[in-house]
């Protein structure tokens, strides 16, 4: 016992495993995009194979979507480990590069690491992805630009586990208390930030609401200050100093439900409500881009309207160009305007467009005013709302 109690205390010792990942970035242009629709589903465009991490990757990217029949009007992106014989546990997400914003939009992220594997060929673990990635008409509307589109992929390779040497356990705290920061740096590069998701958790969970919209007898429960902070129109009307609304329900008077959440949920997420517009499809959806572009631009939403312009641009018929083109004229959208105008002009398509509105005196009209152009926007002003 005695013996016991004079011996020397033992050491402590301590060592650290730190996962070490590797990150980088790759860009896969894809030019004259219109060109490669109609491939059919489950064929796609691959990119040019570039280095994560010591292995070899591509994007594989799917204009009509893989062969799933629910991928029907979707496009598909997948990011395939090519190196052979390999395994590597990997985060990545996808982005969208947005030209009306100049930014990219993350698309798909990963919470947790993937195992990429090419070990056994008849398991198909070596590409991981979406296959309903996006909606092609969304991708047409808010990323496509001179009919060309950029898909960004971060990858983030996990190396191999590496021990540190043994240490005293104070310079083991003192290494902990070191590498802290970087830590957080590389948690910060691997998680992309969630706060879009979290706002519309917000409007969907309607915590905290304190104002409720009624719309064509529907209540929609809102938060006055992410509101004001979007909108300077709601901004006024909820917090001006003349007359500032601090009613718990106010009435918005004509404008439809569908569109007054669409327009909160772009509000809320700043992203163009795709799960709303999947509701709608042809005559419909152009039909609900413009009544959500006429609300975009009561409310002083610019980025929400030039959206909407972008849409309704590409998507321009005889049957609708007039009334479109009548649109554009009330709500000051240059961009649509100038689309309409040069679709009849540049497809000869004048006198059908007249014939399909119920008109058929336009060329003598035409004669008194200098140019079709100013021709059509006096016959979208005056003839078009006297049927």
């Amino acid at each position: 016992m005695a013996a016991a109690l004079g011996q020397a205390p033992g050491t402590r010792t301590a060592s650290r495993c730190a996962p070490e990942t590797v990150q980088g970035t790759h860009a896969f242009e894809i030019a004259r995009h219109s060109l490669h629709k109609g491939m059919g589903a489950g064929r796609f465009l691959r990119s040019a194979a570039f280095a994560v991490g010591g292995h070899q990757w591509c994007i594989r990217y799917y204009p009509d979507g893989d062969v799933l029949e629910e991928c029907r009007g979707y496009v598909s992106v997948y990011l395939e480990l090519l190196s052979k014989r390999s395994e590597v546990r990997a985060f990545f997400e996808f982005k969208m590069y947005n030209h009306l914003t100049k930014s990219s939009t993350t698309i798909l992220h990963t919470k947790a690491a993937v195992l990429f594997s090419t070990m056994d060929a008849s398991k198909s673990s070596s590409s991981f992805g979406s296959p309903k990635f996006m909606m092609s008409g969304i991708l047409e509307v808010q990323y496509l630009r001179d009919d060309d589109i950029v898909i960004e992929c971060d990858i983030s390779v996990i190396k191999p586990p590496l021990v540190g040497k043994t240490t005293m356990a104070s310079e083991f705290e003192l290494v902990g208390k070191t590498t802290m920061s970087s830590d957080f740096e590389l948690l910060r590069r691997m998680l992309p930030s969630d706060l879009s998701s979290n706002f519309r958790n917000l409007l969907e969970t309607k915590e905290g609401a304190d104002v409720t919209f009624m719309v064509g007898g529907e209540a929609f429960p809102a938060h006055r200050i992410v509101l004001a902070a979007r909108s300077a129109v709601f901004k006024a009307e909820l917090f001006g100093p003349v007359g500032a609304d601090d009613r718990d329900h106010i009435t918005v008077e004509e404008m439809q439900p569908v569109i007054f959440k669409a327009l909160l949920h772009f509000i809320y997420a700043d992203t163009f409500p795709r799960a709303i517009m999947n509701d709608f499809c042809g005559d419909d959806a152009r039909e609900f881009t413009k009544h959500l572009l006429v609300a975009a631009d009561r409310y002083a939403m610019g980025r929400l309207k030039l959206i909407c312009e972008n849409f309704l641009c590409r998507n321009l018929d005889v049957e609708t160009v007039a009334v479109t083109l009548s649109l554009a004229d009330q709500h000051n959208c240059t961009k649509l305007k100038d689309a309409c105008i040069e679709y009849m002009n540049s497809s000869n398509k004048i006198s059908d467009v007249i014939a399909s509105q119920g008109g058929f005196c336009m060329p003598a009209r035409a004669l008194y005013f200098s140019s079709m152009e100013e021709y059509m926007l006096w016959y979208v002003r005056v003839d078009l709302t006297w049927m």
